[in-house]
């Protein structure tokens, strides 16, 4: 017998996602396909994606599309990249695609979505405005080595460090760990002639 479907604990759950969940876990609260399937027909819910669904009446909220990114990627997937630079807001570079980093083992077939495979420290991991995204320090070493325009990554310091996103040790800390352009950048920006 399927236990009865938790509307309330379903909110809940999508409340943190900008009004997003999946079948997983609406199936977690009671809720079977063909409960899922008249929900939609019944204009409740929305069918983003397969095994994506959102609250028909949930207030619009910014980085939406990040969201079903993460949702689509599964829980131990990290906002990542130029999209974290977004979350931030320490760049005005708009990226073409959703960055995302995910576990090694996880399937890499994601239309429109910019996967990664690095490996993530737990420290390098932080929530922001409820999605799980890469630190600043981490984004702006990410970025330099993927090779964004070297003027936007020295923005993306000077911002980091006056809003108290990162520290200089933190910064330091990647460039060491990352080395190569990430090093090169971010050492000269923070203790060459262009010292911030």
């Amino acid at each position: 017998m399927n236990p009865k479907p938790d509307y309330d604990h379903l909110y809940e759950t999508a409340e943190g996602q900008a009004g997003y969940f999946t079948a997983k876990q609406a199936k977690k609260v009671g809720f079977s396909w063909e409960r899922l399937s008249d929900n939609v027909k019944h204009g409740r819910f929305l069918r983003i994606f397969r095994g994506i669904y959102r609250l028909s009446h949930f207030p619009s909220s910014a980085h939406e599309d990040l969201f079903v990114a993460w949702l689509r990627t599964g829980p131990n997937s990290v906002i990542s990249h130029e999209s974290a630079l977004m979350i931030y807001d320490l760049s005005d570079v708009l990226p073409s695609e959703v960055h995302v980093i995910i576990p090694r083992t996880a399937s890499r077939r994601r239309p429109g979505l910019r996967l990664h495979t690095n490996r993530l420290k737990p420290e390098e991991i932080t929530s922001r405005q409820g999605l799980p995204v890469t630190t600043a320090a981490r984004t702006i070493a990410d970025v330099a080595i993927n090779g964004l325009a070297e003027e936007q990554i020295v923005q993306a310091i000077k911002e980091a460090l006056q809003r108290g996103l990162t520290t200089r040790e933190e910064l330091m800390a990647q460039a060491t760990y990352q080395g190569g352009r990430a090093k090169r950048i971010i050492h000269q920006n923070l203790t060459g002639d262009s010292a911030l």
